[in-house]
């Protein structure tokens, strides 16, 4: 019998592929409507990405299949949905960060920032959260972690030699960590004691230490549209089901709202991360002492020769940090909204709105870096050949981009804008709208902390991008159907999809960090789950705050009506329609 069961457990994901499919054909045959049949390929796609029994993306390319199938739409309109504005945003964001990793500029971003803030516990922790969270406003959330995690066990082990050198009662005040029951006055540790104490407290600054930095690599990436998949999922959703928004959510209004969020959460979880690992000895754990700048040189020491080992800045470089920043400016003022753009000025279509778009420049930006050389213009001989000339390689190739491109990601975006466009052709979400309107009965705050704390326990066990898919359109129909601006609902239901913070298995951050050692999942479940409370609570105060001014979240948008005179005359959540 043991057997038996083992050998379905070996082969459960070919049998759910082959059993579910068949387990919900009642409902397409029964209700033989296009709400059905949609709900249908929904429910199916989400049960397949929650017990990833295909591959994510290949589960996202089921509506090419079905949806033309089922009559819902033509195929060449699934398949548009594949390639749109934001996959382009996200494509070419991407090559820019492949090309930072290539030539290591991001390494030496992190050891500069390390050198200045310094190696006591707590700003250690502090200098390695600012860093991790910088660098994943712009990279690979996984890539940023990979690089930092070994630098900080690197840090880790010197300070832990460093303790071993420590004598006696020559105690070390920088990297002492707070004990839950100190020694009396007057009483001598024992050195076994002492040994296990000070192993357990390099124990608890690993753990601290590693935690930081899976989770500000979650953090960081929540402050620019392009830091991680979810946010490009929003803005993709938004201008799919509401084509006239105006191009609501880009990249300057995105970082407006994110950006404050990110840093009070950063700050926040250094805080509990002080606490729970370092203690409350907040004068210690910031090495306030005797004997403080020998103590630190050590693991100073680590971090400046990792950063001596960099050389000095080469040409290639230079060039890309400078077109990074020529990137950052262009995006910030090609539509900012508060003044006039060089897209409202120079690119303008009839409606004085911005024809080029964030896309168009992460594109422009990556063509450019395909085009300098990666050394000052010259001519170099092979190795192998003394007599054959050629010039230096470029900043970035198509062998590098096809190396590091996660082209499944860019087809799991596509099947997510497919999913929604299906959902409203359908009637879907017209259909959801109404069995939602009794919603409109609570308030708007308290929809918003549910939904958050709904997202923030889902994405644990299920991918953030699959979860943001799934979700985004049911609440832009619940929004509609309640009159209330639907960027209200998606906003931070969209960050709390990134609040995944208590299992190795919910972030490949997570998993990287948990793979190291030294953990145990009830180690980082003890410190996500308050980590989740906090972030859920950021993201509340955040959305009835300074989002409004931003995004206008106490109006009810013309774009957004899906029935103008109902929602003008009886919604008790809308003040005033909006633009």
């Amino acid at each position: 019998m043991a057997t038996c069961w083992q050998g379905l457990w070996a082969y459960r994901s070919y049998l759910i592929v082959i059993c579910l499919p068949i387990f919900l054909l009642p409902l397409p045959l029964i209700v033989q409507r296009k709400e059905a049949y949609c709900a249908y390929s929904i429910i199916l796609m989400a049960l397949f990405w929650c017990t990833e029994a295909l591959p994510l993306a290949v589960t996202a390319l089921f509506p090419i299949i079905l949806f033309p199938l089922m009559g819902i739409m033509d195929a060449s309109e699934v398949c548009i949905e594949y390639f749109k504005d934001t996959n382009v945003l996200f494509f070419g964001g991407l090559m820019v960060a492949i090309t930072v990793e290539h030539w290591n500029l991001h390494k030496r971003i992190a050891l500069c920032v390390l050198l200045i803030i310094g190696v006591r516990p707590a700003l250690l922790i502090l200098g390695f959260m600012v860093v991790t969270a910088f660098l994943s406003m712009w990279i690979s959330n996984t890539a940023t972690t990979a690089m930092m995690l070994p630098i900080a066990h690197a840090v880790l082990e010197q300070l832990h030699g460093s303790h071993k050198d420590v004598e006696g009662g020559n105690e070390n005040p920088t990297f002492e960590l707070q004990e839950a029951s100190p020694q009396k006055e007057g009483t001598l540790p024992q050195p076994l004691s002492s040994k296990v104490q000070k192993t357990q407290e390099h124990l608890r600054l690993s753990q601290g230490l590693s935690l930081c930095i899976c989770y500000s690599a979650s953090i960081g990436g929540i402050a620019t549209l392009t830091g991680t998949t979810p946010n490009l999922v929003l803005q993709g959703q938004v201008n799919s089901l509401f084509p006239q928004n105006g191009n609501v959510v880009n990249f300057a209004s995105w970082f407006g709202f994110a950006f404050p969020t990110m840093v009070i959460l950063l700050l926040l979880a250094w805080v509990w991360l002080q606490i729970l690992f370092l203690g409350f000895n907040f004068r210690k754990n910031f090495g306030f002492g005797e004997g403080e700048e020998e103590r630190k040189q050590a693991a100073f020491q680590v971090i400046k020769t990792q950063h001596k080992l960099l050389g000095p800045m080469s040409f290639a470089e230079k060039a890309v940090t400078i077109l990074f920043i020529i990137l950052v400016i262009l995006w910030f003022t090609r539509e900012p909204g508060f003044f006039q753009g060089w897209g409202n000025v120079a690119f303008a279509d009839e409606n004085g709105q911005s024809m080029a778009s964030d896309g168009t420049v992460a594109i422009f930006i990556s063509v450019i870096m395909f085009i300098v050389p990666s050394k000052i213009p010259g001519l170099t001989q092979f190795p192998e050949k003394p007599g054959k000339l050629k010039p230096p390689p470029a900043l970035l190739t198509w062998k590098i981009v096809n190396e590091k491109m996660p082209w499944n990601i860019v087809i799991l975006l596509g099947g997510g804008f497919a999913l929604a466009k299906g959902s409203e052709k359908s009637g879907l979400s017209e259909w959801l709208g109404d069995k939602l309107t009794p919603l409109q009965h609570i308030p708007p705050p308290a929809t918003a902390l549910i939904l958050c704390l709904l997202i923030a326990t889902f994405t644990e066990c299920t991918s953030n991008v699959a979860t943001t898919t799934l979700f985004l359109p049911i609440l832009a129909s619940m929004a509609q159907a309640i009159c209330l601006h639907p960027l209200y609902v998606m906003l931070p239901c969209t960050l709390a999809a990134s609040l995944a913070f208590m299992l190795p298995v919910a972030t490949p951050p997570n998993a990287i960090v948990f793979s190291f050692g030294g953990l145990k999942v009830s180690d980082m479940a003890r410190a996500g789950f308050l980590l989740n409370i906090i972030g859920v609570l950021v993201i509340t105060l955040a959305v009835n705050s300074w989002s409004i001014p931003i995004f206008h979240l106490d109006t009810f948008p013309t774009w957004a009506h899906s029935n103008t005179s109902q929602c003008l005359l009886s919604s008790p959540n809308s003040t005033t329609p909006g633009p």
